[in-house]
C-alpha cells in the first residue's frame, strides 16, 4: 500500500503512518491473513464517531446562534449519518484504498456504505491521535461545509413538497403525485428524473442523484411556475 500516495488523494500527511494504516484495514483483512501487528479500523472509528460529534455540534452551535437545541439534534443527526459519511469517504477515494479480505471484497465491499463511512471516521480517529482536534476540524470542515449546503437544500426541498401539497389540497382538493420519468448512469451516479403530476397532468420535473431528490426538486420547480403565474392545473 503506498500511503505516501493516499495521503496526497485524501490531503493529509501523518506522522505515523501506521496509524492511517489501521484506519484503512477492514476486520476482513485480519482475519484472511493473520495479520495483528497493525490490527484493523474498529477502534478508531469509535473514536472518530465521537470526535466527529463534538466537531459537528461545536460547528452548528457557532454557526446558527439562534436554532432551537431541537433542530440542531436533527441537523447533526443529518451531517453524521452513515450515507453522508460514506459520500465524504467516497469521495475521498477511501473504498480503493481500505484492505479487505478477498471475500468482502468481491461482495461488494469497497462500495457498502458501512465500510465506507466506518474508514471516514477510522480516519477522523487516526488523525486525533495523530496530531490534535485543530488538525481534525481543518480537515473534515471544509468537508462538512459542503454536506450542510446539501443537507440544507434537502430540507429545503421538502419544505417545497409540503408547501406545494398544502396549496394544492387547499386551491383544487388535489394531491400532488411523482412518478420517475426516467434513470441514467452507473449505479454509483445516476440521475433521476421525476415529474409531480396534479390532477393527471403532469406540472413540472426535477433531477437529482435519487427519486426523493429529483422529486424534491420537481415540487421545487412547480412552486417555481406558481409564484410566476405560469402553473397549469
Amino acid at each position: 500500500m503506498d500511503l505516501k500516495a493516499i495521503q496526497g488523494q485524501i490531503g493529509l500527511a501523518f506522522n505515523n503512518n501506521e496509524l492511517l494504516l489501521q484506519a484503512l484495514t477492514h476486520r476482513s483483512y485480519i482475519n484472511e491473513h493473520g495479520d495483528t501487528s497493525i490490527g484493523d479500523n474498529e477502534r478508531l472509528e469509535f473514536l472518530g464517531d465521537a470526535v466527529l460529534d463534538f466537531l459537528v455540534g461545536d460547528m452548528l452551535y457557532q454557526r446558527y446562534p439562534a436554532m432551537p437545541e431541537g433542530d440542531l439534534t436533527r441537523l447533526r443527526a443529518a451531517l453524521v449519518r452513515t450515507e453522508s459519511l460514506a459520500e465524504l469517504a467516497h469521495n475521498l477515494g477511501l473504498g480503493t484504498a481500505l484492505r479487505m479480505g478477498k471475500g468482502e471484497e468481491t461482495s461488494g465491499g469497497r462500495e457498502r456504505v458501512t465500510n465506507l463511512c466506518a474508514t471516514f471516521e477510522a480516519v477522523v480517529g487516526a488523525l486525533y491521535l495523530d496530531q490534535d482536534l485543530t488538525a481534525v476540524r481543518a480537515f473534515v470542515t471544509p468537508r462538512l461545509d459542503a454536506l450542510l449546503e446539501q443537507v440544507m437544500a434537502e430540507a429545503r426541498d421538502r419544505d417545497a413538497r409540503s408547501r406545494l401539497q398544502e396549496w394544492s389540497q387547499a386551491e383544487h382538493n388535489l394531491t400532488p403525485a411523482y412518478r420517475t420519468v426516467s434513470a441514467s448512469g452507473p449505479d454509483h451516479q445516476k440521475e433521476f428524473i421525476v415529474e409531480v403530476v396534479l390532477g393527471g397532468r403532469a406540472v413540472a420535473q426535477g433531477a437529482g442523484r435519487s427519486k426523493q431528490a429529483a422529486a424534491q426538486a420537481a415540487a421545487g420547480e412547480a412552486l417555481r411556475l406558481l409564484d410566476q403565474g405560469e402553473l397549469v392545473v
